[in-house]
C-alpha cells in the first residue's frame, strides 16, 4: 500500500511540482492553507506532512501547533523559502522532523521524505 502525504503551501506552483516529484511514489494530497490541511487530516490518514512555513491567514507553525493540538500523530518535513533560523529552530522545538530550504533537489526531497517514512530509497 502507497504511503499518503498530505502537501501544504499556499502557492500552487510550489504544490504541483511537489507533487510531480512524489507521486510516482506516494499518493499525494494537496491542500493550500492550513484550515484546508486541518480539514484534510480530520477526514483522512496520512503517513506525512509536508507543511510550507509561511503562508498567509494561519502560518506554518500555527498549522503544526493545531495539528498537535488534536492529538494527531503524524510527521512533519517543514518546508521554508525563508533564511530565517528562528523558524526552523520554533519548527524543530515543537516537534517537526525535518525541514527542507525551497527551492530544493527532486532528490533531496526523495531522500528526506523516504528517510521520514523510514524507508530506503529503493523502496519508494
Amino acid at each position: 500500500m502507497r504511503k499518503r502525504i498530505l502537501v501544504v503551501d499556499d502557492d500552487i506552483m510550489n504544490l504541483r511540482r511537489t507533487q510531480m516529484i512524489l507521486e510516482k511514489f506516494y499518493n499525494v494530497i494537496l491542500a493550500e492553507s492550513g484550515r484546508e490541511a486541518l480539514d484534510e487530516i480530520k477526514h483522512k490518514n496520512f503517513d506525512l506532512i509536508l507543511l510550507d512555513i509561511a503562508m498567509p491567514q494561519m502560518d506554518g507553525l500555527e498549522t503544526f501547533k493545531r495539528i498537535k493540538e488534536s492529538n494527531v500523530d503524524i510527521p512533519v518535513i517543514f518546508l521554508t523559502a525563508s533564511g530565517y533560523e528562528d523558524d526552523v529552530r520554533t519548527a524543530i522545538s515543537l516537534g517537526a522532523i525535518n525541514y527542507l530550504k525551497k527551492p530544493f533537489y527532486p532528490k533531496e526531497l526523495l531522500k528526506r521524505v523516504a528517510l521520514a517514512l523510514g524507508l530506503r530509497l529503493e523502496e519508494q
